[in-house]
């Protein structure tokens, strides 16, 4: 297609090209699939415009008409998404200008959020209603998210093999495609593969259930796995005690949650969740953090008031 041509495309197919060339292949299915409903999103906000078009004033609409139906956070993430394609587009010297320069986010107003962690109380009453009996079944993998705070993909991808009993270890170094049924997949980041350190219980727990599992055969994915199924299972408990309905991600939150409470350093909490780096995990916790550092505040006043 030549220069002129280029320019006179309509925008959105731009998009779609952009992405085949740069993101297809090239990042992980799931972040593949949000670029790709991005694009749905132009197609329905934005069907005739052309790339030429494109200016301030048509981006900015743009954005507005998708934060009609959007939260802030959601319509920021859709921008970014678009602005990768749209510097590319100036680059090339389809667009003369930047069009995304100075533009103003908005949203809807946010719903109400669903609890993203348990206290310890509350996850306490959990672990004891769990029915960890000899066969394998969702509760066995509720209790291991809960002790070692990993996502649900690496919890599916856990073999027999990966338990280090003798130095209480588990190695993370791989996930389980449950969206598509592949089987293994790479971790998320590089810094996702880790060996997480083990409680006594936990050993004693898993050694007894896993030992006459295959050994490089996941313990969980034995079958088609939903999230929503797990998840669902994990609500009956959830309502059953009464306590606040959270997902498997929600388990991941409190085990971070409590370690961050009991005082274990930033560092280690992000090392143990195999977050890429500590601004990840300041970012997810920083409700937490600013409560801890009020308490310490209260340490460091009650401190120097003895002197």
């Amino acid at each position: 297609m030549s220069h002129a041509d280029k320019n006179q495309q309509l925008f959105h197919q731009y998009y779609l090209d952009w992405i085949d060339v740069y993101k297809r292949g090239a990042v992980r299915e799931v972040t593949l699939r949000k670029y790709l409903t991005s694009h749905s999103w132009v197609v329905k906000l934005m069907p005739e415009v052309r790339l030429c078009d494109l200016n301030r004033v048509t981006y900015q609409k743009l954005i507005n008409d998708y934060a009609k139906q959007h939260e802030k956070q959601t319509t920021l993430d859709f921008h970014h998404q678009l602005k990768g394609a749209i510097l590319d587009a100036v680059d090339e010297g389809y667009l003369s200008k930047n069009p995304t320069r100075k533009i103003v986010i908005k949203g809807k107003k946010p719903g109400l959020k669903k609890p993203k962690f348990l206290n310890q109380f509350e996850l306490q009453l959990l672990l004891n209603h769990l029915d960890l009996g000899a066969e394998v079944n969702w509760d066995w993998l509720i209790f291991l998210i809960t002790k070692t705070g990993l996502r649900f993909s690496e919890a599916l991808a856990v073999t027999p093999a990966d338990f280090d009993f003798s130095r209480q270890m588990l190695v993370v170094n791989k996930t389980w495609d449950y969206k598509n049924g592949q089987g293994f997949l790479p971790t998320k980041t590089a810094s996702s593969i880790r060996k997480v350190q083990l409680d006594w219980q936990t050993v004693i727990r898993f050694e007894e259930l896993i030992r006459h599992l295959p050994a490089d055969a996941p313990i969980f994915a034995r079958e088609a796995v939903f999230n929503s199924t797990v998840n669902a299972h994990l609500e009956k408990h959830c309502r059953s005690l009464e306590i606040p309905v959270i997902s498997l991600h929600g388990l991941r939150h409190t085990h971070a949650s409590l370690l961050l409470f009991a005082g274990v350093s930033i560092a280690s909490v992000s090392r143990r969740l195999g977050h890429s780096n500590m601004t990840t995990t300041q970012k997810v916790y920083l409700h937490i953090i600013q409560e801890l550092e009020n308490q310490d505040m209260d340490l460091m006043m009650r401190s120097l008031s003895r002197l």
